[in-house]
């Protein structure tokens, strides 16, 4: 019996299996995405909030001047999984990223905890997200003299302080549900409008970096880098080298949604070898940009002064004598938020109508549109799911979206690619990643070293969402299981 049962959480499906279901009739998408909308779509994701807010961040309570350090830490570790998801991707380009890898490889438990996983980091990340940037819109219209109403851009659990002194609770934060609503509204239309509206918005994003960074360095003080790696206080994470790791866990915030990327897979047209141009190639460019801005801003402004400071990057600005970078910041973290929810809304779709497919989620949900080749019913349920969230929900509640799940997945797909080197070495692959198993043991030691480095908390909140996904899956999805019901004929 507990052979049996064994068997059933390790059983795999077959990659043959995957293609197939991959170009079904019944369950085709349809392949518009080119490799230069596929690394708009990586940056889209990775270039967000993150970047403006959590680098000073690290820099003040962690790492100083030595952030950048971080930020290329964090870097390699991405990269490294990176490659992994680069071949595993074109050897098996369908939907579902980390999960139908972990299916095809470490067997259908693995992969329910890896999917259910996506979830957090995805759908709730997208909710976190549009609270966040129902405040920066509300804030830039106030800007320009235009007040919304108090009650419509706060939770009904929040309570709030008006004009005349008097307090009452929020209605609903209207612009996160609308912004979340209309996001989810044009990811059902079509990925070939998405990819189109995400490279427009890109476009803005990078060239805000690019200013700050073009403008600030011309402002930047030498003695800010001084001393580059400040001493331990002696407490692990404040600062020396255990800091520069804290803040590697930290700034690693900044780089999620890169994975995002590969639940594309059945969308791009040629996998086997886009798929490793749009995960690499929009790493690379937002490492550069990333150790750039890191670099200017530690320079702008010591690094002890940015401690506390909700608005570090505002402050940065300050040093410079261009009050109109303030607003163009502000524009860019928009554009930064409003990617983000894109794609997180866009890669959790996928998953969750991967899932549904493999009947480890209800049927409805693998539903593809006639005419739009889109998986509408998952848009649906996550436009509704997350619109909830980020309408009703306040955000210290819904907490930061963060890395753990991320670093988790990672782990799994660099154990991947060792698998099936052993257990398929004949497969094709568009892209080998090379010095196997030694890259993805590094990817593996990178990503665990973060992981380790993140507080408890962090570690809590995903065993209880975990534990959740748990009872779901002993209760429908491995009872409904496509793989577990062949297997049993």
């Amino acid at each position: 019996m507990a052979d049996s049962m064994t068997d059933g959480l390790m059983r795999t499906k077959p990659i043959d299996r995957l293609r197939q279901d991959a170009e079904g009739s019944g369950h085709a998408l349809e392949r518009t995405i080119g490799p230069l909308s596929l690394i708009g779509l990586g940056i889209g994701a990775i270039i967000g909030a993150g970047l403006f807010s959590l680098t000073g961040i690290a820099a003040a309570e962690n790492a100083g001047p030595a952030v950048v350090i971080s930020f290329a830490i964090a870097a390699i570790g991405c990269a490294l999984a990176g490659m992994c998801y680069s071949e595993l991707a074109s050897m098996i380009p369908v939907s579902g990223s980390a999960y139908t890898y972990a299916y095809a490889t470490m067997g259908e438990f693995v992969a329910w905890i890896i999917g259910w996983d996506l979830v957090l980091e995805y759908a709730v990340g997208a909710a976190t997200v549009s609270v966040s940037w129902s405040k920066y819109v509300a804030s830039l219209l106030q800007d320009w003299g235009i007040t919304l109403p108090p009650r419509l851009l706060h939770s009904p659990f929040e309570m709030i302080t008006l004009a005349d002194g008097s307090s009452v609770h929020g209605l609903v934060n209207l612009p996160a549900v609308l912004i979340l609503c209309l996001i989810s509204l044009l990811l059902m239309r079509g990925v070939r409008e998405s990819t189109r509206v995400n490279s427009v918005i890109v476009v803005v994003k990078v060239a805000v970096v690019l200013a700050v960074v073009g403008v600030g360095l011309f402002y930047v003080k030498a003695q800010n880098y001084v001393p580059f790696i400040p001493d331990n206080t002696g407490t692990f994470g404040e600062y020396g080298w255990s800091g520069i790791m804290r803040a590697a866990g930290v700034v690693f915030f900044a780089y999620i949604g890169f994975d995002a990327v590969s639940t594309a897979a059945q969308e791009v047209k040629n996998p086997q070898r886009t798929m490793m141009v749009g995960i690499l190639g929009s790493l690379a460019v937002c490492t550069v940009l990333y150790i750039a801005f890191a670099a200017v801003l530690t320079g702008l402004v010591p690094y002890a002064s940015m401690k506390g400071d909700a608005a570090p990057v505002a402050t940065a600005i300050k040093q410079t004598p261009f009050p109109w970078l303030q607003t163009l910041v502000t524009l860019g973290v928009i554009a930064g938020f409003t990617t983000v929810m894109l794609v997180l809304l866009y890669g959790q779709s996928r998953v969750f109508y991967a899932m549904a497919n493999d009947r480890l989620l209800p049927k409805f949900f693998a539903a593809i549109h006639p005419t739009w080749r889109t998986p509408y019913r998952s848009n649906l349920f996550f436009m509704v799911f997350a619109a909830l969230l980020g309408g009703l929900t306040p955000i210290s509640t819904l907490g930061h979206m963060t890395s753990i799940g991320t670093l988790l997945a990672f782990i799994i797909v660099c154990a991947g690619v060792v698998i099936m080197r052993r257990t398929h070495p004949d497969e094709p692959r568009g892209y080998r990643v090379p010095l196997v198993p030694v890259v993805p043991a590094a990817g593996i030691l990178v990503c665990l070293a973060m992981m380790l480095s993140l507080d408890g908390e962090t570690w809590l909140r995903l065993v209880v969402w975990l534990a959740i996904g748990l009872a779901i899956y002993f209760g429908y999805g491995r009872r409904h299981s496509r793989v577990g019901r062949d297997a049993a004929r």
